[in-house]
């Protein structure tokens, strides 16, 4: 990719700018374990020969006066090991470097990217063509005979990664490609059927209502009684006045994510969603909930839990460019009176059916490109187009502490990850967190394991103790592994 092409950020990206913080740089990270040590200078070749594939991940954010935009660079990326805390920040601004960081520990190796670049599935992406480029220098997935491994080793630098058709390569080798432009600039789109199955497999994280929010208060300068911002309905389209409950506790000294990893058999959790009849995604959703529940000490009034729920909008609309292209729906649960104290047993596979009844209106193609035309539409008129970027970022942080004021919650579920070989076949297990600004998790799977992450910037996790104790209860095997963030906690290993 030529270092002057260029290209604006898509509407999913530019929240990412205003909206991050110390707390919360809106990275997230991939982390794949493999059945060796890792070899970090063979990591490093795989490295060089993969972002050739993805020149996006060449790309430096720019500021200009109406808009952020991306710009090719000659920036080589360079492989670390993994010292930093999970998810540290990656952009800086007036400091333009690469959007993303490849680390490496003992067998682990993990992707961190600033969320305006790609989303998960972009980077699920790079992040499997990475790990096969690197098998395939380590001469996995070869029969050559020992006379034939030198040649076969040379070979392998042309061949790390695997082939692609040609619309994926095209894709790959430019930034300019917006999906979101692309597909709601039409004036009519098939509807079809939602399929909760992909939902659970390509849901990727993000937060795209506070972009579709300041839209509307730009273009039409709405307002309410008394000459304060109208209430602005939910992705449902109607109005939230229950009070949501939200979690506190003591942050964490240097605003480190704490980050407590479960990982189970996949088929145990799949065989109660669908006793459940529900999807992966919203059965897990329903077991936050109920930890938030049951650590709470009580709900009170506030007894309505709202969650964020990403969707990845390629299993309705084809794309194959690596950036973002997903939309955010809400689910709320309410409580009854009697159930906001802890001691009371809630019907966890009832309270999973009623999340999975809110969300699928929601997710029908019809439903979301009707509403991303909309946003399309109002990030074209003229008003908005003429707020320089420097107003913008200021009314999009405000907008978006709004929308962080309405909800208890955020989950993301990347599903089964199928990664090309031979990746596919030296990777045991896959890990998926984020930097959170409240309590989240984020889900993956891989070789029957599922690894579900629970991020929070909270010293303590109660929520997190009381869903393994209902995992457990239903037969779930879950073993337990947990981040350092106290300065104790550090002083013990030396940190």
């Amino acid at each position: 990719m030529s270092t002057r092409a260029w290209a604006r950020l898509d509407n999913a990206s530019n929240i990412f700018l205003a909206a991050r913080s110390a707390r919360d740089p809106k990275v997230f990270r991939l982390g794949a374990e493999l059945d060796h040590e890792v070899d970090p200078v063979l990591l490093q070749r795989a490295l060089e020969l993969t972002v050739d594939r993805y020149p996006l991940f060449r790309a430096v954010l720019r500021r200009g006066l109406f808009w952020y935009y991306l710009q090719g660079s000659d920036k080589h990326p360079q492989v670390v090991a993994d010292v930093l805390p999970p998810c540290a920040p990656l952009y800086e601004p007036g400091h333009p470097g690469l959007l993303f960081r490849v680390v490496h520990h003992a067998d682990r190796v993990g992707l961190e990217v600033f969320h305006a670049l790609v989303d998960g599935t972009g980077a699920l992406w790079f992040l499997g063509d990475l790990l096969a480029a690197y098998l395939r220098l380590r001469g996995e997935g070869r029969d050559a005979s020992d006379e034939e491994a030198e040649g076969e080793r040379r070979e392998a630098a042309q061949e790390a990664t695997r082939d692609v058709n040609e619309a994926e390569a095209s894709a790959h080798r430019g930034i300019t490609v917006d999906a979101f432009r692309h597909h709601f600039r039409r004036r009519r789109i098939r509807d079809r059927a939602p399929d909760p199955a992909r939902f659970a497999r390509d849901a990727a994280p993000a937060a795209l209502r506070a972009a579709e929010e300041l839209a509307s208060l730009v273009s039409t300068g709405a307002t309410g009684r008394g000459g304060r911002p109208a209430r602005i309905s939910g992705a449902d389209g109607a109005h939230h006045r229950s009070r949501v409950h939200r979690v506190h506790g003591e942050l964490t000294p240097d605003l480190r994510p704490r980050t407590v990893e479960l990982s189970m058999p996949a088929d145990q959790v799949l065989v109660l969603s669908r006793a459940a009849g529900v999807s992966l995604s919203s059965y897990l959703t329903a077991l936050l909930l109920e930890g938030v529940r049951r650590s709470s000490g009580g709900l009170g009034t506030a007894r309505t839990l709202a969650v964020s729920v990403p969707v990845n909008l390629r299993q309705f609309f084809p794309s194959h460019s690596p950036r973002n292209f997903f939309a955010t729906v809400r689910l709320e649960h309410t409580y009854a009176p009697h159930e906001a104290v802890p001691e009371v047993e809630v019907d966890l596979d009832e309270l999973a059916r009623s999340l999975e009844e809110g969300f699928r209106p929601q997710v029908s193609a019809e439903a979301l490109a009707a509403r991303l035309r909309r946003l399309i539409g109002l990030e074209q008129m003229l008003v908005p187009r003429l707020v320089p970027r420097p107003l913008k970022d200021l009314l999009l942080r405000v907008v978006n502490a709004r929308v962080n004021r309405s909800l208890t919650l955020a989950v993301s579920n990347l599903g089964r990850a199928q990664l090309p070989e031979p990746a596919e076949a030296h990777v045991r297990r896959m890990m998926f967190e984020v930097s959170a600004v409240r309590p989240q998790f984020c889900a993956i799977s891989h070789a029957g394991i599922l690894t579900v992450s629970f991020t929070a910037p909270f010293v303590r996790t109660d929520h997190v103790r009381e869903v393994v104790r209902l995992l457990v209860a239903r037969g779930v095997e879950v073993s337990v592994a947990a981040t350092r963030v106290t300065e104790h906690e550090l002083a013990e290993v030396g940190v």
